[in-house]
Parts: structure tokens; C-alpha cells; sequence
């Protein structure tokens, strides 16, 4: 289904729940399924990923379809490897068995994992028969993803010896290695990050228990975007300015393209638990240049509002974008150049646009290539295009299945253009 994206016709004023942190729910269920005595969970973030990673934690044997959830594959391949008596294959998408995995594979056969590749040597589909693995010590390049590290990490306290990693590289997405370490330590773990080495020695997971998972960062980014284009208001209920997670830098970035963040006065908001208030602000920047290797997933998001509000920007780090749902450094590339806007590439680590510009004679249409962050990063320019058309909306169900009807609530007109096709009258 393809969605033309009309704006509210007044100011946005809304408020808008949060699907909870993925990152956080895929970290909960993989050292709950490690623990002693896991106790119950607490509510999961409700999408794809979440629900792929439940699904295949339930499996000891047999054909896992993992889908296109990346994380779930990387962590899952990590777990099962290590996990006494399973025998698994775990496959994906077509596009997920062109993304790579031989960084952790490889590190986890020198752990002694029975890991085989099924078609192409360093992608999925994996055959894992799991047993306890050795521990040690093992060099890993750290610029990949940090969810290699996470997956890793994760899976060391069951090891017969402690695991030291040396990392070769600053981690990309440090802050979410440091999210699973913080994570572990506060359920029993004696694991640590010093300078390029961690450690991890082996324990059990105690007493793990969550009250609540926080709102997703990630899918806040969002309405930053909303909040800058559109001038107006938006509430993020129990969004904690203080999380770990590494996509809350989203405020630090919004304060440079107009958006103030404040925390909820509870004066005005009774009914709610904490989280913050986007508004705008005049004081833009006039230029962004910024490292984003600690937070890639904010790029599209980035790479989008940036030329929209006139700020030339240039992102270093950007080099893991190449390997996500798609290639998402072209597909920005060329969905920007849909609405007029030259972005530029110098090989693969930056992501450049000087102000360069390229006439639009049509309304664009957003291709989304089953990348649920490029709906979500181009869906907020229908303020300055109306009737914007969003190509394949389902794919938001990978992080954030109410995104559709939560800007709907915010004011936003969507029409299927279906509709439109049958009733030249619909506007």
C-alpha cells in the first residue's frame, strides 16, 4: 500500500506513545532466556523484530525464519551457538542473507562454535549446533556493528572461561555496546569496558527483572522532524532524556536544527509519568557536521530535516549504512534527489550535502525499499509537499507499527492512493 501524506490544516499540538525500545526488549530477552531465575518480563516493544527474536528463542531445533530483523539474526546466532543441545538453521529475507556475519561467526568458531554457512560464505543462512563454548581471548574488528560486540558479550558469562575482546577500531554504536554492558553488570554480571578491551568472566544472570522498557529513541527521532517542520507541539510521554540508549542523542541534534526539548511539567501533565515536550525554536545552526558512527540509525533522519530546514551538513561514520534493509546511503542518495536536493557520498564513511540543488517537475515518490527508517525519515516532509506519497507503508511494522495512525492523530491525512486512482475527486 502506498499512503499520499496530507498535513494537519492546524498547528500540531499532540501527544504521541511511543513504541517501546527494541534495543532494550532484544538485550531483556536474550539474558532472560540465559538467566537462572528469569522471572517475568515485562511488556516487549510490539514490532517485527521483537517478535521474530521471541519466536526463535522458543526454538531448540529446526528451520528459523528470522525475517529481516537483523538484530534478532545476530544476537540469535550468538545465543544458539552457545546454548548446549540446539541444532538450528537460522535464514532470513533475501536481503538478510546479503548482510554480513562473518565478523561474528568467525569470532564465535574461535570461541569453538559449530557454525556452518548454508549458501555463501559470511552471510546467512547458518546451520549452529550449540554447545558451551571455551572463552579466551580473540581480536574482532570493532567498526562493523556494535550488535556483533553486543551478541558477543551477551553469551560470555555461560563461557568456561572468561572472554576477553580486544577491539581494532573505535565500536561503531558505542553507546548500545555500552547499554548491553550496563545491562549485565546491573543483573549479576562481572563484565567490563576499559579503553579498547572488554571483559567478561563467567556468571549466571540474577534476579533479572524489569519494571518497565523506556520508550524508542529511535522512533522519537520522528517526531523531532515533525516538530521542527511543522512549528508546533509535540508530547513523548515516559521518553527518558537520561537513557542509555544511543539515539537519545536525538535532542542534542534537535537542538541544532530548532527543536527544544523539556521535560514534562507535571503541573501541566498530571496524567503523566515524566518524558519531554518538543517545540520549536528559531535558533537553527547553520551548519551540522558530526561524527554519526555512534548513532547511524539517526542518519536518515538527519539526512532528511537537514536540507528540508537549509543546513548544509556533512556526517562522517557512516559507513555500516551500506550493510542495513538496503543500501541506505544511496537510497537517501536518491530519494532526496525526488525532492530536489543533491546529497553526495565520498566513498563509504561520509554523507555530504553542500546546498546543491536539482529541479522536481512532479510530486515525488518515495521509494522505501523494505526499509522501515526511510518511511518513517521522508514521511514527515509532507508539511512542505503536501500529498508526499509514501511508497510500501507496511514497512513499519519492522520497529514501529502505529507510526501511520499516531500521525494520523497528530492531524495528518493519509490516503491510500488506491483511492485516489479510483476517485480523481479525492483530495
Amino acid at each position: 500500500m502506498d499512503y499520499a501524506i496530507f498535513p494537519p490544516e492546524e498547528i500540531i499540538d499532540t501527544t504521541v506513545s511511543l513504541p517501546l525500545s527494541k534495543s532494550i526488549s532484544a538485550r531483556a530477552l536474550i539474558m532472560s532466556r540465559l538467566s537462572d531465575n528469569p522471572g517475568q518480563l515485562p511488556t516487549l516493544a510490539d514490532c517485527d523484530d521483537t517478535r521474530a527474536l521471541t519466536s526463535a528463542l522458543t526454538t531448540t531445533t529446526g528451520t528459523i525464519d528470522i525475517g529481516a530483523a537483523g538484530t534478532a539474526m545476530r544476537f540469535a546466532t550468538a545465543y544458539f551457538a552457545a546454548t548446549a543441545g540446539t541444532e538450528v538453521i537460522i535464514k532470513g529475507t533475501e536481503r538478510m542473507h546479503h548482510r554480513p556475519i562473518k565478523i561474528l561467526v568467525e569470532a564465535l568458531r574461535s570461541l569453538g562454535a559449530d557454525i556452518q554457512y548454508l549458501e555463501q560464505d559470511g552471510f546467512p543462512p547458518l546451520k549452529i549446533h550449540g554447545h558451551q563454548l571455551s572463552g579466551g581471548s580473540i581480536d574482532i574488528d570493532a567498526s562493523v556493528s556494535s550488535q556483533f560486540l553486543s551478541a558477543l558479550v551477551m553469551v560470555a558469562p555461560t563461557m568456561q572461561s572468561p572472554l576477553t575482546i580486544n577491539l581494532n577500531g573505535e565500536p561503531t554504536s558505542l553507546p548500545y555496546l555500552k547499554l548491553t554492558l550496563s545491562m549485565m553488570t546491573a543483573h549479576g554480571i562481572d563484565a567490563e569496558l576499559s579503553g579498547l578491551t572488554i571483559t567478561v568472566n563467567p556468571g549466571s544472570y540474577s534476579n533479572f527483572k524489569f519494571d518497565t522498557i523506556e520508550p524508542d529513541w529511535s522512533a522519537a527521532s520522528y517526531w523531532y522532524s515533525i516538530a521542527a517542520l511543522s512549528a508546533g507541539w509535540v508530547t513523548l510521554p515516559g521518553l527518558n532524556p537520561d537513557s542509555r540508549q544511543g539515539d537519545s542523542a536525538m535532542a542534542y541534534y534537535g537542538e541544532r536544527l530548532g527543536v527544544i526539548t523539556t521535560p514534562i511539567d507535571p503541573d501541566e501533565h498530571p496524567d503523566t509519568d515524566n518524558g519531554v515536550q518538543l517545540s520549536a525554536s528559531p535558533e537553527i545552526f547553520n551548519r551540522l557536521e558530526t561524527d554519526m558512527s555512534a548513532t547511524p540509525d539517526l542518519v536518515p533522519t538527519l539526512a532528511v530535516l537537514s536540507p528540508m530546514l537549509g543546513v548544509p551538513f556533512r556526517f562522517t561514520g557512516v559507513h555500516t549504512l551500506r550493510d542495513k534493509e538496503t543500501d541506505r546511503l544511496q537510497a537517501i542518495c536518491d530519494q532526496m534527489r525526488h525532492l530536489g536536493f543533491i546529497l553526495e557520498t565520498e566513498g563509504d564513511d561520509v554523507l555530504l550535502w553542500e546546498s546543491k540543488r536539482c529541479p522536481v517537475y512532479e510530486l515525488p515518490a518515495i521509494d522505501t525499499y523494505d526499509d522501515h527508517r526511510m518511511a518513517m525519515a521522508f514521511a514527515p516532509v509532507s508539511l512542505y509537499l503536501p500529498g508526499l506519497i509514501i511508497r510500501d507503508v507496511e514497512v513499519v511494522a519492522k520497529s514501529y507499527p502505529s507510526f501511520w495512525e499516531d500521525l494520523r492523530a497528530a492531524g495528518f491525512s493519509l490516503i491510500d492512493t488506491n483511492e485516489i486512482d479510483n476517485n480523481p475527486q479525492t483530495t
